[in-house]
Formats: C-alpha cells, structure tokens, sequence
C-alpha cells in the first residue's frame, strides 16, 4: 500500500473479497490487486464475481502460491498480469499501469460505443432499413427495388443515415454497423 501511495494512486485496502463486493468503488475506475488466496473468496473466485457483474475492472494477481492452472485460469479471466512474490516495485508499478492503461482503452471504447448507439437511435425506422440494406452489400437500386421505393429516395435517406450517423464514407458506415452488431 506503502508503494502505491508513494507512487500517487489512490490505494483503498478491502478485508475481503465479499466486502469489496459488497461496497466497490462508485466509479469501478482503476484496478485491484488481488492474492490467489485471501480470506472467504479467493482471487479467481472474486475475479469470476466481478465478470459475471459485467464489471469492467483490471486485476493484477500477486500470490505466492500460483501455478499454471491458475495463472492460466486467471488470465483467460481477463487478467492484466499474475506476478509470483517476492514482487520487485517496478514490476508492481509497471503491472497496475498497464492496468489503468486497459481500464482507459475500456472506459474509451464505451463512450464511442454509447456515442455510436445515440446516433443510430435518432435514425428513423426507413433509414435503420436503409442503413441496414446498405451496409449488406446493396447498390442503391436494388434497396430501392426491395422497399419498393424510388432509388432518388433511397439516396436522400442514405445521405441522411450517413449525416447523423456522423461517416463520411460506406466504409465508416459499415464500421458503424459493425460495432453496433448490424451485421
């Protein structure tokens, strides 16, 4: 703790894995360091925990009595790092900043992702087909021909798709749809 504070994170120690589950972090902003064997929950028992939450939160393991199957078990889990001690500090430091590096990328992903999902709500439900026809593959004739509609008309509700969905290209588009899982 000693270390993490001296270093400027703001460290907060838990007496067990159910107390943390019990009163995490408003924010879950940041990372934990967990042991492999703590009192009540162990460290991969929390890890699944916090998983099945849908919890986005980093975790750096320092044990003393990890072998494969559990270091194994632990990164699959989505563990930033499993360090064995005696833990050099700079190995510690270097862990949790590729831990807040992770949680930032996250917490960025989120936004676009949110962002990406407002802009594909303001659409209305022609142009969600529109889009949604486009993006498989179709020339505009033929989404034209399937919705029984002038293709003028599909180029204006494309056009409108591709301003509020804020691309500049068939490319970006079909980016967008495939983050929001349309394909």
């Amino acid at each position: 703790m000693r270390l993490l504070r001296a270093s400027g994170y703001p460290a907060k120690e838990y007496e067990s894995a159910e107390a943390f589950l019990a009163n995490p972090p408003a924010d879950l902003d940041g990372c934990l360091v967990l042991d492999m064997r703590m009192p009540g929950l162990n460290g991969l028992e929390l890890q699944a925990a916090i998983n099945a939450r849908g919890w986005s939160l980093p975790i750096v393991f320092v044990t003393g009595h990890g072998d494969v199957p559990e270091t194994v078990r632990a990164m699959k889990g989505g563990a930033v790092d499993f360090l064995i001690k005696p833990v050099e500090g700079d190995v510690l430091l270097a862990a949790i900043e590729r831990a807040h590096e992770r949680a930032a990328s996250a917490r960025r992903e989120r936004a676009e992702l949110s962002g990406l999902r407002e802009r594909f709500d303001t659409l209305t439900p022609r142009e969600k087909e529109v889009m949604t026809l486009i993006v498989s593959g179709m020339l505009n004739k033929q989404v034209a021909d399937d919705l029984g509609t002038a293709e003028k008309t599909i180029k204006v509700h494309r056009g409108r798709v591709m301003e509020k969905m804020q691309v500049a290209s068939l490319a970006g588009l079909v980016r967008a749809a495939g983050r929001l899982g349309l394909d």
